[in-house]
């Protein structure tokens, strides 16, 4: 299909008088492409909206501690899913972090994304809720958030519940993943399962299902290096860190 790619001067992105015409009419063209991805986007999106009725879910019960990460970790108190939910017409969002059982040390990327999370919240909280649940135990989970300054994330400790498992985010043998999952109230105010993704989507997928939750990879898509082999890290201080 032949794309036309004669320049449309009202949406030129810079006002440089040294571009070439071949490089105007590439950038005019991935304009248009920029434009069909956000329009796809917004139907995927309109696709998820209209899903049908969730499945009704346990009241799961979760541990949490004090509002303040900086108080202790005790006393430490049981919250029910629903609880969650802090005002009527609201979703539930819920990162499932990849931390606790079989997986002893936090991951990476979860926290990576989880960083992001903790400086957007206050924006999140005008219009749903939103927590963490971990397997891991409370104050392990706790001091890891310390270290990394959430200071605005809700905190939460799966317990010996079998949230996780049911939601797809921990396998029988205690294996974690990482995974969002969104919930609603019903009418009669049971909590209903949305939506939940996992990064990977298919055998040859593996770690691209929730990339929309993660802005440094749209970052590195903006750069002629692109994604390269970069990967989170839980520090980088070190030159194979800053090389990555």
């Amino acid at each position: 299909m032949l794309v036309n790619t004669t320049v449309d001067e009202t949406f030129r992105q810079t006002n440089l008088t040294n571009e070439s015409s071949e490089y105007l009419a590439r950038r005019e063209e991935l304009r248009l492409a920029e434009i069909e991805l956000m329009q796809q986007r917004e139907r995927v999106a309109e696709m998820r909206r209209k899903l049908p009725e969730g499945a009704l879910i346990t009241d799961y019960q979760f541990e949490e501690g004090p509002c303040d990460l900086n108080a202790g970790d005790a006393p430490a108190r049981a919250v029910r899913l629903s609880e969650l939910f802090t005002r009527p017409n609201r979703s539930l969002v819920i990162y499932h972090f990849m931390f606790g059982k079989k997986n002893t040390k936090a991951c990476p990327m979860c926290t990576a994304w989880l960083d992001g999370a903790n400086g957007i919240a206050h924006h999140l909280a005008q219009s749903l809720d939103f927590a963490v649940v971990a397997a891991a135990d409370l104050p392990t989970l706790r001091a890891h958030a310390r270290q990394r300054g959430w200071d605005k994330l809700r905190l939460l400790s799966a317990g010996s519940n079998t949230f996780k498992y049911d939601l797809g985010s921990e396998n029988r043998e205690g294996g974690q993943d990482s995974t969002v999952s969104v919930f609603t109230r019903d009418a009669n105010g049971a909590v209903r399962h949305f939506y939940t993704a996992h990064p990977r989507m298919a055998p040859d997928i593996q770690e691209r299902g929730i990339d929309l939750l993660a802005p440094m990879w749209h970052f590195l898509d903006l750069t002629p290096q692109g994604r390269g082999s970069w990967y989170a890290s839980l520090a980088y201080g070190t030159k194979v860190d800053a090389a990555a």
